[in-house]
């Protein structure tokens, strides 16, 4: 690989990594402050919001191999 395909893939990464971390943070909010209508099921969203909010963090703090 070329360094130009090394800095679009970090970049893509990152990107990916910034959007499913505001997703997992939105689903994580929308999950607990609506745990009145979810009755259940509020536990089973809360640990699928926290995973997506993980993998986003973890893509963030990763670097891609040089």
């Amino acid at each position: 690989m070329s360094e130009g395909d090394t800095f679009w893939l970090s970049l893509a990464e990152k990107f990916l990594g910034v959007l499913l971390t505001i997703i997992g943070a939105l689903f994580a909010y929308f999950t607990f402050t609506s745990s009145g209508a979810l009755g259940a099921f509020t536990g089973l969203f809360g640990v699928l919001a926290i995973a997506v909010l993980i993998v986003g963090v973890f893509l963030l703090l990763v670097r891609p191999p040089e």
